[in-house]
C-alpha cells in the first residue's frame, strides 16, 4: 500500500522548462492517469517520479518520505516502458525473473512469484519462449508481470499498449483493469490517447506545456472542464466551441454568433454577471447537438440552428456530421439512418442544458450551478 505526492516539482533542462510547479496526490490504491499531448511532459514526470530524472525544484514523496534524492532502486517502484525493454536472448521466465535475480531472491522465491504472475497474466504455457516467439500483446504482458513479480509499492505506466492494434489496446486496456482490481496496488498510467484516459482513470491529470491544468474524475473533465484546452482535450469528436456575444434582453440572456442567436436557461440570466456585450465562448458536445427531424420535443424558444452540412462520416452506431453556420464549423452526432446530403441545410437542436461557457481567452470556466 502507497499513497505518492507531489509537492510543487519542476524540471528544467538548461534555461527549457519541462515540467511547472506540478502538484498532486495519488491514493492508496488509485488508478491515477496522466494524460497530455505529445511534448507535454508526462513521460518527465514520471521518470521524476521512478529517480531517472533528477528533480529541479519541488517534493516526490511516498508514503510521506522524501525520495527526491533515493536511487531508483530503493524507491520500491516498478516502471512498465511503451517498448517492452525485454531481453531478446531470454525466456519469458527469464524476463520476468532478471529484476530478482540480480536482487539475490532464492531460486524457490524467484519461481514461486514468477509462476504466481504468470497465472495471473496467462503467460503460465509460454514461459520458456522467447520475445520473438509470442504476440506483441503478450510481450507487454510480460513487461507487466516483470513488474508485479517485484510486488513494488507503485506502478508506473509510459503508455504501454502504444504499440498494439486498436482490438488488441481495448482488451489489454481491460486486462489491466482486472488486474488493478486484484492487486489492489497505486498505479500512475500516463497515455496521450484520451479515450484511454477516460476508460482507465480512478481520476485523470490533463497536462499542457508541463502544467496541470485539471484534475479530477473523467466525467467531471468532460462535463465541467476547466478551460477550453481541457473541454476540447477530452472527448471524441471534441468540444465545439462558438465566439459569441452576450445579449441582455431583460426578462433574458442570449448568446449571439452573428448567424445564429441562442436563449440560456434562466439560471444564467439569475447568475448577473454575463453582462450585455461581453465576449465569451460557448461550448456545447456533439452528442448535445440533435436533427430536428427526430427531435420535435425538444425544440423550444432559441435552441435552433440552421447549418449547412460539409461532410458526413458514418461510424457505425452513429453518424458524424460536420456542419457550418456563420462561418464557424462544428460537429453534431446523429442517427445512423439519418438520410443526409452534401450542401444541404439542416435545422439543428442544441440542448441548452449541457452547455459550457468560458472567459474569451479560453482559460477560465464560467460556474452556473446554482
Amino acid at each position: 500500500m502507497a499513497r505518492l505526492s507531489l509537492q510543487n516539482v519542476s524540471k528544467w533542462y538548461g534555461l527549457v522548462p519541462a515540467l511547472q510547479n506540478v502538484s498532486f496526490d495519488v491514493g492508496d490504491r488509485e488508478l491515477f492517469v496522466l494524460v497530455g499531448p505529445s511534448g507535454c511532459g508526462k513521460t518527465t514526470l514520471l521518470r521524476l517520479i521512478a529517480g531517472l530524472e533528477d528533480v529541479s525544484d519541488g517534493k516526490i514523496l511516498i508514503d510521506q518520505r522524501l525520495v527526491n534524492h533515493d536511487k531508483p532502486k530503493t524507491r520500491n517502484i516498478a516502471m512498465v516502458f511503451q517498448n517492452f525493454a525485454l531481453y531478446p536472448h531470454m525466456t519469458v521466465m527469464e524476463n520476468m525473473s532478471f529484476g530478482l535475480r540480480m536482487r539475490g531472491y532464492s531460486p524457490e522465491e524467484i519461481d514461486q512469484r514468477v509462476r504466481h504472475a504468470a497465472d495471473m497474466l496467462d503467460l503460465t504455457g509460454l514461459l520458456h519462449r522467447k520475445p520473438s516467439e509470442i504476440s506483441g500483446g503478450q510481450r507487454q504482458r510480460v513487461a507487466v508481470g516483470r513488474a508485479i513479480v517485484r510486488k513494488p509499492k507503485v506502478f508506473l505506466f509510459d503508455e504501454p499498449f502504444s504499440n498494439l492494434d486498436a482490438k488488441m489496446r481495448a482488451e489489454t486496456r481491460a486486462e489491466l483493469l482486472r488486474l488493478h482490481e486484484r492487486l489492489q496496488t497505486t498505479m500512475v498510467y500516463v497515455t496521450h490517447d484520451q479515450v484511454e484516459a477516460m476508460t482507465l482513470g480512478d481520476r485523470i491529470a490533463v497536462l499542457k506545456d508541463g502544467a496541470i491544468q485539471q484534475i479530477g474524475k473523467p466525467i467531471d473533465l468532460y462535463r465541467r472542464p476547466k478551460n477550453r484546452f481541457v473541454a476540447e482535450f477530452i472527448g471524441t469528436p471534441p468540444m465545439n466551441i462558438f465566439n459569441v456575444t452576450v445579449l441582455d434582453r431583460g426578462d433574458s440572456v442570449w448568446l449571439d454568433q452573428g448567424h445564429f442567436q441562442l436563449k440560456l436557461p434562466a439560471r444564467y440570466h439569475r447568475a448577473g454577471f454575463l453582462s450585455d456585450g461581453l465576449e465569451i465562448l460557448f461550448g456545447i458536445r456533439p452528442e448535445d447537438i440533435h436533427d430536428r427531424l427526430f427531435e420535435t420535443a425538444a425544440v423550444s424558444e432559441g435552441n435552433t440552428v440552421i447549418a449547412m452540412v460539409q461532410l458526413v462520416e458514418p461510424v457505425g452506431a452513429e453518424t458524424h456530421v460536420h456542419l457550418e453556420a456563420g462561418g464557424t464549423r462544428f460537429i453534431a452526432r446523429v442517427r445512423p439512418d439519418n438520410p443526409l446530403e452534401m450542401n444541404q441545410p439542416m435545422e439543428m437542436v442544441f440542448d441548452l442544458e449541457k452547455i459550457n461557457l468560458f472567459s474569451k481567452d479560453g482559460k477560465e470556466r464560467y460556474s452556473f450551478e446554482g
